[in-house]
């Protein structure tokens, strides 16, 4: 119709999955994104640690299991006794790998508890240490140490990437990017083109550490389709360079260690197959095994019986490859093959072609056996790459599910595609949220509409703004993307900007979600970039509206910058209002500080320099007292509205769905709360800093049910004790708070009773979840093991309710490490 357009959605998983009636398919069916976020620690690793009745002296000690950077350690001697079981920070404890004593002119000797159990400890070492695995030593010592291995894989690092489209050939590539594990990588040589760019998983079965070519056998030269831009001499001196920088571009060779094992293949020459071609996987079509190199890789070539085709579909393969399979399987599974170009009729019949070409179909036991059990299902949702553009990652939709292989609908693609084929085993496959996650764009679904505007309910009008996306400075008329990079007389207008994850959050941001940004934003464009900080500080938050109540823009003020328009969702409703951003390189850092310092965090949190080890504000050892004396609002603040007049704050109404009234949605002066009412404030945080939304109605319910639930269970209650250094959580009457910085805890959660676990949750804001740790009876040892990915794929919860609940679990074990591990 005249006056329809196409606009992109502000998209939000959690609605978009409520609106369709879909389901996220399960976060365990995704093997590669849990193994990417694994520490690199194992139960079951050793490694020489310090005796704490003797410093120094050192005795071997065996991992019991993780938890985030602490390892719960147990002494080797102690056997199956676990009361002497202890935690230890990886970044703070005396960690050694195995041998390290040896290598440094160290004692070991037992420890006093198990003294008379080991009466020759050359021998007992002897013995406990024969085909041990040692705990990795890049993990335990240096500037690697207690990092998340997938974060070795920075940018600049080299790697070798076999070749999967000519002979078993490989060359060095370098990493642009790493977003969770998906690396964009860059042939060597061509640091100035992008052209041949391509994103791999970082455990793809052809991605190695350098001088796996040489280890085993296999020439390293680039690629054909690149060979010609550069002479022979160039090449080898670029290989020549290489190997003088390997030493500090190398990535640990551990690393690839839960890469999948290639295994050996059975196929032969000439064998007939049906294959999908990995660089378009729409349709199922006649193969051929072409040629086979080892017992290892043979090449597959797409069947083309047109008599002018000058160009083949033929690629590398292992047993393991996704995308082969046995002769007929098709038919079997309901599914149409498509008949190869030049094939005269419609209906192709394999005996028939068999017999045609003088060929052999490739039988059965070549082929891997396919499993249905993976979890799955028809209409879940997913996120996956795009095959047509890798650079796109687009929300997905599973039509079809035939044993260990899906049919994808992608959605918010630039060019409409047919559904994508692909194993439940691809590394091109990620669970719902994992692009939030990893602070990448997911190309939201688009939607129709007709002369039809967003409603906004306006509480101050806005003030005229300057689109972001139109970049100054010169550069008025030029469009860009929020991924590309400016560069004016030879720069970029912005350098990167660093989360320094270890930096104090201060009141407003929590600590767990700033720990799961990115590294780094940038380089690019100075608006663009600080907006997406800004943006991804907001959704950091734990009130996502008062932090960009804090961030917004005081419209009496003189303004130094560029005004943009930035958003925040909070339960349920939408806000914005406009920031002031700089928009030159050489204001950034000022900026950056000045911004921290609103927020009451650490003025290194964020910025152009990278904190290494330690922040030059020492901001580790200061309390929240001396931070909010440095650092902190030390005047008073309207209450409602920030100083200089009203607020230019909007909020969005949000259409109501059907099970829900209809709610006001405005600000008011928050009352002053006498001692029995719920604290929602962020520790720390004056009172009235700024107004704030009107408490629901269902969390002043939940506030009165648990007054007298407390009533009922008085004589026999269990106190425990907190105080967060981020943000306390709603607590009734019975809660004692302190001021010290951690969560005081008066019993061990290791002999916390399902009841106590219950007690426990109903005292904080995940109090409605309290049901389900009851009906799966979760006592203290069973919470204490509790992760992200177990809370949603256990407890069927959606991924914002899950990292919140998450958050309390974790303040669990960091209190049962401080108090209770000694």
């Amino acid at each position: 119709d005249a006056g329809s357009s196409v606009e992109e959605m502000e998209f939000n998983w959690d609605e978009y999955l409520e609106d369709t009636g879909a389901t996220a398919a399960p976060h365990g069916s995704f093997k590669h994104v849990d193994t990417s976020l694994q520490n690199g620690f194992a139960p079951g690793m050793k490694l020489e640690v310090a005796v704490k009745s003797d410093q120094n002296t050192y005795w071997v000690a065996t991992i019991i299991t993780t938890c985030g950077q602490l390892l719960l350690l147990r002494y080797d001697g102690y056997g199956e006794d676990r009361k002497a079981d202890f935690w230890c920070d990886i970044m703070t404890a005396d960690l050694h790998p195995i041998g390290w004593c040896e290598q440094n002119k160290k004692i070991l000797k037992v420890p006093e508890g198990i003294k008379d159990k080991i009466p020759d400890q050359k021998e007992f070492l002897q013995r406990v240490l024969k085909g041990a695995c040692s705990a990795p030593a890049n993990l335990l010592e240096g500037l690697h140490r207690g990092k998340n291995p997938l974060d070795l894989i920075a940018p600049g690092s080299r790697l070798e990437l076999q070749n999967i489209r000519d002979s078993l050939e490989a060359w060095i590539v370098n990493v642009v990017e790493n977003v969770g594990g998906r690396l964009k990588l860059r042939y060597e040589g061509l640091e100035d083109s992008e052209k041949f760019d391509q994103w791999l998983f970082y455990l793809d079965p052809f991605l190695h550490q350098v001088g796996w070519a040489a280890q085993h056998g296999y020439s390293l030269q680039p690629p054909l389709a690149i060979r010609s831009l550069k002479s022979e001499a160039d090449w080898q001196e670029i290989l020549k360079k290489v190997k003088e920088e390997e030493e500090e571009s190398s990535v640990p060779t551990d690393l690839f260690k839960d890469k999948p094992v290639i295994g050996v293949h059975s196929f032969s020459e000439g064998m007939k197959l049906e294959a999908v071609d990995p660089m378009a996987p729409f349709v199922i079509s006649p193969a051929t095994v072409l040629k086979v190199y080892n017992e290892k890789y043979f090449m597959i070539e797409i069947d083309d019986l047109r008599p002018d085709c000058t160009t083949s579909q033929s690629y590398i393969c292992h047993v393991n490859s996704a995308g082969i399979f046995p002769v007929q399987w098709s038919l079997k599974n309901g599914l149409h093959l498509s008949p190869p170009p030049g094939y005269p009729g419609q209906d192709f019949d394999w005996a028939d072609y068999l017999k045609q070409c003088g060929a052999e179909a490739a039988p059965q036991s070549c082929f891997p056996s396919l499993t249905s059990d993976h979890g799955f299902k028809e209409n879940m949702k997913l996120e996956a790459v795009n095959p047509v553009d890798p650079e796109e990652v687009c929300i997905a939709t599973v039509t079809k599910v035939k044993d260990s292989y899906l049919w994808l609908q992608l959605e918010g693609s630039k060019k409409p595609i047919p559904d994508c084929i692909v194993s439940v085993e691809s590394m091109n496959i990620f669970p719902v949220g994992w692009c939030e996650t990893n602070g990448y764009q997911l190309k939201p679904p688009r939607k129709a509409i007709v002369n039809k505007q967003k409603k906004i309910a306006v509480v101050q009008p806005e003030k005229q703004i300057l689109s972001s996306r139109t970049v100054h400075d010169g550069l008025k008329n030029q469009e860009l993307n929020s991924s590309d990079s400016v560069v004016i007389n030879g720069k970029y207008c912005c350098p990167k900007i660093y989360f320094n994850h270890r930096c104090f959050s201060g009141p407003y941001l929590n600590k767990g979600r700033i720990a799961e940004l990115p590294q780094s934003v940038g380089p690019g464009n100075c608006v663009l970039v600080l907006k997406e900080v800004l943006t991804l500080l907001i959704n950091a938050a734990y009130k996502p509206s008062r932090v960009l109540r804090e961030l917004q823009l005081d419209e009496e003020a003189a303004w130094h910058g560029h005004g943009e328009t930035l958003k925040a969702k909070y339960k349920g409703k939408s806000y914005r209002a406009t920031v002031e951003v700089v928009r030159t390189a050489d204001r950034v850092a000022d900026f950056c500080r000045k911004t921290c310092i609103k927020l009451e965090c650490c003025p290194n949190l964020f910025g152009p320099q990278m904190v290494l080890d330690k922040c030059s504000e020492n901001c580790s050892v200061l309390t929240k007292t001396k931070y909010t004396h440095y650092y902190g609002k030390r005047k008073n603040k309207r209450i409602g509205r920030p100083p200089g007049g009203h607020s230019n704050l909007e909020v969005a109404m949000k259409k109501p769905n059907k099970r829900r009234k209809r709610r006001k949605h405005f600000f008011v002066h928050k009352k002053k709360r006498s001692s029995t009412s719920v604290d929602n404030t962020p520790a720390g945080s004056p009172q009235g800093s700024g107004a704030e939304e009107e408490d629901d109605q269902d969390e002043s319910e939940l506030s009165h049910s648990l007054a007298q639930d407390r009533d009922k269970r008085k004589r026999k209650l269990r106190t425990f004790s907190f105080s967060d250094d981020e943000n306390k959580p709603p607590s009734p009457k019975d809660i004692k708070m302190e001021v010290a910085e951690k969560l005081q805890l008066d019993s061990n959660p290791l002999d916390w009773s399902v009841a106590d676990v219950v007690r426990f949750l109903k005292s904080t804001d995940c109090a409605p979840l309290a049901r389900i740790f009851l009906d799966q009876e979760i006592d203290g040892q069973a919470l204490l093991l509790l992760t992200l990915p177990t809370v949603q794929e256990c407890m069927d919860l959606k991924l914002g309710p899950a990292i919140k609940l998450c958050h309390h679990i974790e303040r669990v074990k960091l209190a049962f490490y401080q108090q209770f591990a000694n």
